[in-house]
Formats: C-alpha cells, structure tokens, sequence
C-alpha cells in the first residue's frame, strides 16, 4: 500500500507541545492528558515517527521535561523548551534542526492527535512545486462577520495541521519575523514573506482537542457485552429462568432467586458499557439481595447502559440444562425479558441446548447459561 511507503528521506517534524492547555479543563496540559488510552501528544508524534519523519523536535513548556519525558517514552524524539507564543516555540523547534539541515519539515500542533497519513502525503508531494502546503476543508456553515455583515463561505477553509514546508524557506522566514506579530499559523508567516503556500485536501479526523467536551469518553456505534453463570439444582427450592417460574422437581441455589438466565444477560449488559460484573452491584454477601427477584438486577443494568448513552439493541440468551424443558416456556420468557428491559420482543432471543450428558449441567446438577447483549449509540 501506497500509504505504508516511507517518506522521502530528509522530511523532519516539529510538533507543538508547549501550551498550557488550560480551556479542556483537565489537570495537566491537554497534550499531556490522556485521550484514547494515551496522552494526547502520543498520537500524532507516533504517527509522524512511524511515517519515516526524522527528526522529531517536541516543543514542551518550561519545566515539563518529565511529564513529557513519560508521555512519549521510547520514542525517539528531542525536546526543546518553547517560547511564549506559538510562533516562537516552532522557531525554537526549526532552531534546533538546523544541525540535521533537512530538506522539508512538517509542523504539526499536539491538539490534533488523530493525524492521518494520507493527509502527510498530500502535504510532501506538494512541495514539489510550492514552498509550502497546508491542509484545508470546506467551511459548510453558513458565516458573518462580528457586526452581523454576511461572509462568502465558498471563498473560505478551514485550515488544519500539520502544515509542511522547504525546511530553508520557513526557517529564514521564521527567523525574519523575529516576533513582530502573533500569526495563526506558519502558512501566515510564509505567506507574508511572499512563500508559495499550496493547499491540500485535509480530513474531519484531524479535529483539534480544545474543550473538556473533547475529552469525553467517544461513544462507539455499537458494543457488545458477554456473559456467563451456573447455579447448582437443589430439592427444594424454587426454579426462576427469565423472571418465569418453572414447575420442577429442584430449582436453583443462590442468594438471591438464583435465576441463572437473567444473571448471564446482566453480566452482558454490563460487559458492554464496561460497568464491572454483577457481584460488583448486587454482592452475595449483602443480606438485602436475599432471595430478591433477579429482574431488578436487570433492571438496573438496562438504566446503566442507556444512562452511557447507548440503547439496547438485543440479547440472544442460551440456557444449558438437561431439564427441564425450555420450549414451552420460551415466549413468556421472551416477553418477560423485553418487558423489564423495555424493548420488542423481537429484540430478544431465548434458547436452550444439552451438553449431551456431559459436565455438571449433563449431570443435571446444575443449569447454566450465556448471553450475549449488542447496545447501540443512542
């Protein structure tokens, strides 16, 4: 894949790590504050290394050797101090090049951690005929100016990093402007010199972490959660499958109704919105669950997954027993389940299977069963 190849060779990097990123709202810097598992500033440098960029130049506030240090750990990467504004930490960052002389440099802000390559290809390959390139999307809102005066949107983009450049060009431009005025961006600094500057097709991926809203955990399209429990069959005691009561000669032992069905699809509902498991809501050592209906386990379970934003989709539930029979009592199950989880019936499965004799459910000492639960982005 054209998108696997390397970068020509002599193509640096200079990411921008050095403000104070203090609008998210999180207690470090935002390019340090984890964001899909990882810091923030982790995303795009790893991107750029593994794109073939070299060197890598971060630029890192005053006294964040070790944050940083921890959030790019086995990297390789060089560190340099920033200065007050932007255009100052990326002279600093070019500043710090020089040694290496490359023939192209990528300047890229740590906001934007999800840095696509093709974007990175687009941006190199037009340097082969302009001193710069930036990468710009539509603007699809409608826009005015602060007084109220309509603006011309088709004549207007939206401007992204990482913006690439002759390494020579925006270094001698960058030193030349020497800090007579704070520009947006670089593309602005060679602009003004009377640099070339191309534009490049950008992405929507390229979105930049700017508010505490940013930092939310993304809500995935769809999850899907799994569950599994067993109960022994003892005489004398009641047999609850599905919020039903079946009529047998020995039902469940449990601390609560021991309805092993129900416990399997609350295991998958939490699973899915990664909620822990049900002894982490519902402890067998608390006496107020003593002999409690299950359906309020599962009750609970549902309220968890839509107050995460999602919906329930459906469950497919399979019950492992030698006895009794699950065929005559499947759509009352059925109904009972979509009724306390407040979906179809259609949306819920209710099956059954032997182990053909073997294991404890084929000794018929106990019953098992497993669910499995899809909720959707709600």
């Amino acid at each position: 894949m054209v998108e696997d190849m390397p970068l020509p060779p002599g193509t640096a990097a200079v990411v921008v790590a050095a403000g104070a990123g203090l609008r998210a709202g999180q207690p470090v810097p935002k390019q340090f504050a984890r964001w899909r598992g990882k810091p923030v500033v982790r995303h795009s440098v790893e991107r750029l290394v593994s794109a073939g960029c070299a060197p890598v130049i971060v630029c890192i506030p005053q006294g964040a050797e070790n944050i940083a240090a921890q959030a790019l750990a086995g990297l390789p990467v060089q560190f340099v101090t920033g200065g007050a504004t932007r255009q100052l930490s990326v002279r600093a960052g070019l500043e710090t090049l020089a040694a290496d002389a490359p023939e192209r440099v990528l300047i890229h802000d740590a906001a934007r951690p999800i840095l696509p390559r093709a974007v990175i290809d687009r941006l190199v390959a037009a340097l082969a005929s302009a001193s710069g390139a930036i990468p710009v999307l539509p603007v699809v809102d409608s826009l005015c100016l602060a007084d109220g005066t309509p603006a011309d949107r088709a004549a207007m983009r939206r401007v992204q990093t990482p913006q690439a450049f002759r390494y020579a060009e925006i270094r001698a431009v960058h030193d030349a402007w020497n800090g007579l005025a704070e520009a947006g961006d670089d593309a602005q600094v060679a602009q003004a010199a009377g640099l070339s500057v191309a534009l490049v097709e950008g992405d929507e991926a390229l979105h930049k972490l700017t508010f505490g809203s940013d930092f939310a955990p993304a809500l995935q399209p769809f999850r899907i959660g799994t569950g599994y429990d067993v109960h022994r069959l003892t005489e004398g005691e009641e047999l609850w499958l599905c919020g039903i009561k079946v009529e047998h000669s020995h039902g469940l032992a449990g601390h609560s109704d021991a309805d092993v069905a129900i416990h399997a699809l609350v295991d998958a509902l939490l699973g899915a919105v990664a909620a822990k498991d049900i002894g982490a809501h519902f402890p067998p050592s608390d006496p107020q669950w003593k002999g409690a209906a299950s359906g309020q386990f599962l009750a609970h379970a549902a309220a968890l997954v839509r107050g995460a934003g999602y919906e329930i989709g459906n469950v497919d539930l399979t019950i492992i027993c030698e006895a009794p029979k699950i065929g005559p009592h499947r759509d009352a199950m059925r109904r009972q389940l979509a009724e306390v989880l407040g979906v179809d019936m259609d949306a819920v499965s209710v099956k059954a299977t032997t182990t053909e004799g073997l294991g404890a459910a084929g000794r018929r000492e106990g019953i098992a069963a497993q669910a499995v639960a899809t909720v959707i982005r709600a």
